[in-house]
Formats: structure tokens, C-alpha cells, sequence
């Protein structure tokens, strides 16, 4: 009898996507190339919705990190169009600073995924950075420096793009079975594990 499984798919691919292109979609705005309409729309299923489904099925094959990222992510596109949608129908109102504060938090998680994903990969970390980076100039933005607001929409941009490059890896390495779009390393080395350290102690024993 066999035990062997079906493959099941990466839910990095449908995160990955969601995350970047809602993330574009705002900097359009941001720059005064589009409306708040594809934002809200984008922002509630794709960036929304479908980053929560697949955060969900990131903890289905126990990925900690994708689990937390994509469903907290998700959970931060719906939160941001229900201000929007809210400051629109003068429902529960939200000022230039409520909304500063609310970045400020998301800011404080970021940093802690930041750490973390500089131990997944290079494309990983780069893109936590640039992250992190448009979350700060978004503070400032809010803050008392709206000039910020221009300078984030390009560093998003750019985590946008980063997080399709991610998206693209995994899909290039299934389709054609080989890496087409390398990652790079971890920025945090790999701790060795128990038994690599009682190998090296040996080495330096028997040295």
C-alpha cells in the first residue's frame, strides 16, 4: 500500500499576490494616479479576504511565520477600508492622527516580522525592510511631515514588487522544476543545530 501523498500547493503564491498588488494599488492613490474605489475594492478581497485564506492554509502546513504575516496582513486591508468606508458615511470618524496611531501599531508588528524574515531569506528580508521603511515615512506622513506620503509611495512600490518577485519564485520553481528566481541567503545565519555543534567539537578535538 502506498503512503506516499499528493503535492499541495504553496499558499505563499495567492499572499504573496494579494499583499503586492493592494499594496500597489494604494501608492497609485497615494500619488494621485487613481481613486480610493479600486483601493477599497482591492483592499476588502484580494488584499483582505484572499491573504487571509491563505494565512490559513499557511498554518495547515504549520508555517508560523506565513500564518501570522498574511492573516495579520489580511486583517490590516479590511481594518484600513473600514476607516475609509467609515470616514466616508461619518460613521465613527477617524482624524489625520487616529489614523497615524493605527500605522504606528501596525509599525511595532512589522518590526517584529522584520527580525524574523531576516532569517527566511534575502528576498524575504529586503522586502520586510522596504516594509518597515514605508510604514515609518507613513508615520511621519501623519505626524506632521505629509510631504512622507510621496516618499512611502515609492518605497511600497518597491515592497510591492519585491513581494511579487517572491510570488514568481514559487511559481517559477513549480512550473519549471528548477530555480529560475534565486532569494538568497538569510541575512541572519543559521544557527547550527545540536548535532553540527557536537560535530565541530569533535573536529576541534581531534585538531
Amino acid at each position: 500500500m502506498s503512503t506516499s501523498q499528493s503535492p499541495i500547493g504553496n499558499p505563499a503564491v495567492v499572499g504573496l499576490a494579494g499583499f503586492g498588488l493592494t499594496t500597489l494599488i494604494l501608492q497609485f492613490h497615494n500619488l494621485g494616479l487613481c481613486g480610493l474605489g479600486p483601493v477599497i475594492a482591492c483592499g476588502l478581497i484580494f488584499g483582505g479576504a484572499a491573504q487571509l485564506f491563505a494565512g490559513m492554509q499557511e498554518f495547515k502546513v504549520g508555517n508560523n511565520f506565513g500564518y501570522s504575516a498574511f492573516v495579520s496582513y489580511g486583517a490590516f486591508w479590511i481594518s484600513l477600508c473600514i476607516i475609509l468606508l467609515f470616514n466616508k458615511y461619518d460613521i465613527y470618524k477617524s482624524s489625520q492622527t487616529d489614523v497615524g496611531w493605527f500605522l504606528v501599531v501596525w509599525t511595532f508588528y512589522t518590526m517584529i516580522m522584520w527580525v524574523a524574515a531576516m532569517r527566511v531569506h534575502g528576498a524575504m528580508a529586503s522586502t520586510f525592510t522596504l516594509l518597515l521603511a514605508g510604514f515609518i515615512l507613513l508615520d511621519l506622513a501623519h505626524f506632521g511631515y505629509p510631504a512622507m506620503t510621496k516618499f512611502a509611495a515609492y518605497v511600497l512600490i518597491l515592497c510591492a514588487l519585491n513581494a511579487w518577485y517572491m510570488m514568481a519564485h514559487v511559481i517559477f520553481l513549480s512550473v519549471f522544476g528548477k530555480n529560475v528566481l534565486p532569494v538568497g541567503k538569510p541575512w541572519i545565519d543559521p544557527q547550527p543545530s545540536a548535532a553540527q555543534k557536537v560535530a565541530d567539537a569533535g573536529k576541534l578535538v581531534q585538531a
